[in-house]
């Protein structure tokens, strides 16, 4: 009787598996439980499709709920990792990142005495980490419910389905434990951002006049990196209003730029907006449109390129993580950078040393103009996803279909992240040593990631070390 068949039926005969009648009672049994239902099942439970699911139901709960984009990239990478330690439970292939990223201890062991699906552990475990990380909780635990019965709808034994949520759980409470020490929460009590009156420094601006978003994010524990500071960017231009200066010069350049915009670079401005809480302004009427992050979209990017190369549950996992570490450190590090130097935004220079009537295409988002964040994360995002799909990779990003934006394709990650990186100068946001020196502190971000996270073995046979499918 073939060994997963034998497994499937245990809980009928694991009472008789110490005696010595257990050849007859397989050989009994091997008429009721038949090799293509334990395969129909095994098969339905390793659709990648689950976790694309869940991580797509979180983004949506993470548009609705209004995450600024660090907050955002924190519970993307706490959901990826979760979900890719209880997937690769299944395979020798695969490296936990424990020791890895930084204060990660080694995670729970499943027992090698009960049989599991780690796929339903990995969608478990994503969906308890992220339900805990969000305001909307009832959504994703209404989601959570309909995919749990798919699992069990597709004739998983209900001793493999407990089994698989028990340790679920645990790999979830461990990452929550862990998450639990990042030094987020203490950031929540921090002293709120001041204002300074001086005319070089960031400010408020229109039309809501928002707070600084995460001052204190560069107190956030990295993941990989070692440090906030460790890729400090090269300090940006010296401010002035002198009309002779280089920074005058630069503001003069985005002013020329958003009065001149070709319909093209309108629609890349716009495709690469990603911002969660644009204020709308009709007459009297003031109103919020939400769409999703700078991290969300490189999330959903990881989705169609997984779809698109055939990923496998656990491939998809490893994508996942490896693209969500790169990003929450991405922004650890370029949120560090812009409370140092404090830059004010293209829209209030311009407005009092150029033209007091000029708007920018984009809406100004509200934090230092130093370094552009969609610049740091898109060109890290793209070495990551380079390195995992191919330097060379086409797709069609359909991320914005949702918010009314068209389908725009890219030959490579590169290509679409240098786009994001110049939309935002397109959009009237940034200056330009903002994108081209956050798109090399991106690059180094991603270079250092790729490099030193570890996911596979070498020369490892992909034989499973625990029962499981």
């Amino acid at each position: 009787m073939p060994f997963k068949l034998q497994y499937a039926c245990e809980s009928i005969f694991m009472s008789f598996m110490k005696n010595s009648f257990i050849v007859i009672i397989v050989g009994l049994l091997s008429g009721s439980c038949s090799t293509s239902e334990i395969k129909n099942w095994e098969k339905k439970s390793a659709d990648p499709a689950y976790i694309h699911r869940s991580i797509k139901q979180i983004t949506d709960v993470i548009v609705q709920d209004i995450y600024s984009p660090p907050v955002a990239s924190r519970t993307y990478a706490y959901i990826s990792i979760a979900g890719y330690e209880a997937a690769i439970q299944g395979s020798t292939k695969y490296l936990s990142l424990a020791g890895q990223l930084n204060e990660l201890s080694p995670l729970p062991k499943p027992d090698r005495n009960k049989l599991y699906s780690f796929h339903l552990a990995s969608v478990h475990s994503i969906l308890t980490v992220g339900k805990s990380m969000v305001s909307s909780e009832k959504k994703i635990e209404e989601f959570h419910k309909k995919i749990m019965e798919e699992f069990k709808a597709s004739g998983m034994p209900e001793e493999v389905f407990q089994n698989s949520i028990s340790f679920g759980d645990q790999v979830a409470g461990h990452i929550l434990a862990w998450a639990a020490k990042d030094n987020y929460k203490q950031t929540r009590s921090f002293s709120k951002f001041s204002i300074s009156d001086d005319d070089n420094s960031w400010k408020p601006t229109p039309p809501s006049y928002m707070k600084a978003v995460e001052p204190h994010w560069n107190k956030i524990r990295t993941f990989l990196i070692d440090s906030a500071q460790q890729f400090k960017p090269p300090p940006p231009t010296p401010f002035s209003s002198d009309e002779n200066s280089q920074f005058y010069q630069e503001a003069l350049n985005v002013y020329k730029k958003g009065i001149d915009l070709t319909s093209e670079q309108k629609e890349i401005a716009n495709f690469w907006d990603c911002n969660p809480f644009k204020m709308n302004i009709n007459g009297h009427v003031m109103f919020a449109t939400k769409k999703i992050s700078p991290g969300g979209h490189w999330i959903n990017i990881t989705r169609l390129a997984s779809k698109k190369s055939n990923a496998d549950f656990i491939q998809s996992a490893e994508a996942y993580a490896s693209l969500s570490i790169t990003l929450a450190d991405s922004f650890i590090s370029c949120w560090d950078e812009k409370y140092r130097s404090n830059v004010i935004r293209p829209e209030t220079f311009i407005n009092q040393y150029i033209d007091e009537n000029w708007m920018p295409l984009l809406q100004t988002p509200p934090f230092p103009e130093y370094t552009s964040g969609h610049s740091v994360a898109s060109t890290a995002s793209a070495v990551m996803l380079s390195k995992l799909f191919g330097e060379n990779f086409s797709y069609d990003d359909s991320t914005e279909v949702e918010f009314g934006i068209p389908v725009r394709k890219f030959k490579s990650f590169k290509q679409a992240a240098e786009e994001a990186a110049i939309s935002r100068f397109y959009g009237g946001i940034h200056f330009m040593p903002s994108i081209t020196n956050g798109m090399e502190e991106g690059n180094k971000i991603g270079e250092f990631v790729s490099q030193r996270l570890k996911t596979k073995k070498n020369d490892v046979s992909q034989k499973n070390s625990v029962i499981g499918f």
